[in-house]
C-alpha cells in the first residue's frame, strides 16, 4: 500500500497501478468505547479479536 501511495504522489495514474489483496487482517476491539456507546460485543467476536483495548 505504501508503494501505491508513493507512486500516486509522484504522479502515477492510480488506474494504471495493479490491484493488491491484503494477506493479513487484524481485529482490534475498543471495549471502553463500545461500553460508552452502549454496545455489547458478543463473546464469539471477543474470542476472535487479535487485540482488546480496555
Amino acid at each position: 500500500m505504501q508503494v501505491h501511495n508513493h507512486l500516486t504522489m509522484m504522479g502515477a495514474n492510480p488506474g494504471d497501478l495493479p490491484i493488491e489483496q491484503a494477506d493479513k487482517f487484524t481485529l482490534i476491539l475498543n471495549l471502553k468505547t463500545a461500553k460508552q456507546l452502549g454496545i455489547t460485543v458478543p463473546p464469539a467476536l471477543l474470542a476472535q479479536a487479535d487485540e482488546l483495548i480496555e
